[in-house]
């Protein structure tokens, strides 16, 4: 029989094999990049939630994977064992508007919780480091639809930096460092039609400085 850890794992190893992270795949397949997430595999209520018919065959043809290949990812004797990687090479990966719920950092900004899925990426000197995908165009020129962030909770951060900052109200949001004073910090928008927010430091749970951008 078909169980649902089975399914989601050979959604996850298909990816693997197109080098993909299941956010990419999703993309890939013309669907909203959280439709894979871990944190979507199970409902509100706790029940287990199933991929739709229409997004495997979604994924088969954006992947060029035959159903066969599929089938076999799901059966458990013809399932690959998930590859061995060495420590330090993933970080923590999440879409922004998922990294926004409770569970995933914690109160200094670390990445924490079972929500986070993983990608490749050097070791930094031993540095906690988590990713966050864009999604949609508010951060544009800056970033776009579908690139990837990467922040160092612990890293010094100057005027000028570009910087992700969680409020005491659960938001997060990418800024430019601009001025920050015993009691208040400035932060400077990443688009030129955005507004400058000047915050109270008790507002402010984080602050995370990017270090790494895709383009």
């Amino acid at each position: 029989m078909l169980s649902h850890e089975r399914v989601w794992a050979a959604i996850d190893a298909l990816a693997a094999r197109k080098g993909l992270s299941p956010s990419g795949l999703a993309r890939r397949a013309g669907l909203d990049p959280t439709t894979f997430n871990p944190s979507k595999r199970i409902a509100v209520d706790g029940r287990p939630r199933w991929p739709s018919t229409e997004s495997l065959a979604k994924v088969l043809e954006a992947t060029g994977a035959p159903l066969t290949e599929f089938v076999a990812l799901v059966s458990p004797e013809e399932t690959p064992p998930c590859p061995v990687i060495p420590a330090g090479a993933t970080l923590p990966f999440a879409g922004l508007p998922d990294a926004m719920a409770e569970g995933y950092f914690d109160s200094e900004g670390n990445p924490v919780g079972k929500g986070w899925d993983a990608i490749p990426f050097p070791d930094l000197d031993g540095n906690p480091l988590f990713a966050l995908e864009i999604s949609g165009a508010g951060w544009l020129p800056a970033y776009r639809d579908g690139d990837t962030v990467i922040a160092a909770p612990k890293a010094p951060v100057r005027r000028g930096d570009r910087v992700i900052v969680r409020t005491g109200d659960g938001g997060i949001d990418l800024h430019v460092l601009h001025r920050r004073t015993a009691r208040t910090i400035e932060l400077h928008p990443l688009s030129a039609s955005g507004t400058i927010v000047v915050l109270d430091l008790a507002e402010v749970d984080w602050i995370a400085r990017i270090v790494w951008a895709s383009q």
